[in-house]
């Protein structure tokens, strides 16, 4: 098997193992922060307006305006969700209307779930896939080994809450999964003689997209342009004007989607859904919500047992080192630079938001985005470690973050609660008694942990076909 075709077959195996580990998951079909997406999309496709009066009793999360509710999120995982839950409908031949809606009801339930299950399988787990795979193609091309690229995507999609957060119709995934390909992106188009035009629109299209699903991707994702246009400086202003324009188009065609759907929801181009959040008055300090970073804060989502983003990723200890290690090189600073840049600007902005510790979350979720700073950091760790006893110990580190991950995923993201561990307390109790959601037990009639066991089987089997891959004479 000659290079490119291992690259290609490594990086294919990749994809399918963070897929399926994404789509066999899922999360509470009534939480908020799920339904009132999904609410929307069924009011789009079902009724044809944005509106969702009909649901105003079955979440906290949402907006009004005048005599009508909407949902308060950005609408791009609302948007993404119109093909599965408009092919999930035309298969079941079910509406919502056919349904009278109650949290009491196992068949209301099942209508939720059964579409979530789909969208978050086609969209979250798809560009989590996408973004697993481009965080392998930006370290082995950067000079790591096939290995260190694997490493690197599978602690950033499976050794994070990225892997929970993509079984969810929250937004934080898709974000940093799109974060992860503009960072690619970047990178690749502008390493040759002539900055590529392709990938420039691809930059573009991320950032841009990443807005419409979250708007403070508008923050979050800064360093990512600024690093883009730092890179073009070296090229002819010509060059230079061929790629902006190539990033514009896209992301003038997001911002449009965005203004589209504010026209057709509120009647108005810039009116936000957060405007007219319902019963969260943190919303109304400062900017929606953000003030200024808080010292407390800052210790609760990093080292804080309630929220602390190392408990339920230590391997991104490893991930910080190694960024420390592409701005000590000349050829990586500026890609070192730019990654611990947006990684603090998601600390401060987390520590700034009035609702830091998401609510019922594991973990800190508007820590999300910063993954996909932080995993161009894995690579140059484990390149850097070259002993066995430091790779082992590495190994080691990203195994347990995997197994916590896992856990995680199968047990529920949006928990968490207000005790002083719930990582333990909380999701490892679940675990323990075998509260889990799989695919074969929710569908097909399989125990939790029977379906929990035959995902551990094919995933096993995956990533000793993908160690296969990686191992293989060229």
């Amino acid at each position: 098997m000659n290079g490119e075709r291992r690259r290609g077959r490594v990086a294919g195996l990749l994809f399918v193992l963070v897929w399926l580990s994404a789509a066999w998951f899922g999360s509470w079909e009534w939480n908020p922060n799920n339904a009132v997406r999904l609410f929307a999309t069924l009011s789009i496709i079902e009724d044809g307006d944005a509106t969702i009066d009909q649901f105003d009793g079955l979440t906290i999360d949402k907006a009004r305006f005048g005599e009508h509710t909407y949902s308060d999120k950005a609408p791009g995982v609302t948007l993404m969700a119109i093909p599965a839950a408009a092919a999930v409908n035309a298969v079941t031949g079910v509406q919502s209307r056919d349904l009278s809606l109650s949290m009491y009801d196992a068949a209301s339930g099942d209508f939720l779930k059964l579409r979530e299950r789909a969208i978050a399988a086609t969209t979250a787990a798809v560009l989590t896939a996408a973004a697993a795979v481009a965080v392998f193609a930006l370290a082995t091309g950067l000079g790591a080994s096939l290995g260190a690229g694997v490493f690197a995507a599978l602690a950033f999609a499976l050794g994070t809450p990225m892997w929970g957060w993509s079984t969810t119709l929250f937004g934080h995934a898709p974000v940093a999964a799109l974060f992860a390909v503009a960072l690619w992106a970047a990178w690749r188009g502008t390493a040759d003689a002539r900055p590529s035009t392709g990938h420039a629109a691809l930059v573009g299209g991320a950032l841009g997209w990443a807005v419409v699903v979250e708007f403070s991707a508008v923050i979050t994702g800064f360093a990512i342009g600024a690093y883009a246009l730092w890179q073009l400086r070296r090229f002819a202003p010509r060059d230079r004007l061929r790629a902006g324009a190539a990033a514009a188009i896209p992301a003038a065609l997001a911002a449009a989607v965005l203004v589209g759907y504010n026209l057709f929801a509120f009647g108005e181009p810039f009116r936000l859904g957060y405007q007219g959040v319902v019963g969260f008055d943190g919303m109304n300090q400062g900017l929606f919500g953000l003030t200024y970073p808080k010292r407390a804060v800052l210790w609760e989502i990093t080292f804080g047992t309630r929220r602390g983003l190392l408990w339920v990723a230590p391997i991104v200890v490893a991930g910080l080192f190694g960024l420390i290690l592409l701005v000590r090189e000349r050829r990586t600073r500026a890609l070192g630079v730019m990654a611990l840049t947006g990684t603090l600007i998601v600390l401060l902005y987390n520590a700034s938001y009035a609702y830091w510790d998401g609510g019922n979350s594991t973990g800190p979720r508007h820590m999300v985005p910063a993954l996909a700073y932080l995993a161009l950091g894995f690579a140059p760790a484990w390149c850097w470690l070259r002993s066995a006893l430091c790779r082992a110990a590495l190994a080691v580190l990203l195994t347990v973050s995997m197994v916590v991950n896992l856990v995680i995923a199968s047990a529920e993201i949006a928990t968490g609660g207000q005790d002083s561990f719930p990582l333990w307390s909380d999701v490892f109790g679940r675990f323990r008694s075998g509260d889990l959601r799989t695919l074969p037990s929710e569908w097909f009639g399989w125990s939790p942990v029977g379906g929990l066991t035959l995902y551990l089987v094919v995933a096993a089997g995956l990533l000793v076909m993908l160690e296969s891959a990686v191992r293989s004479p060229r």
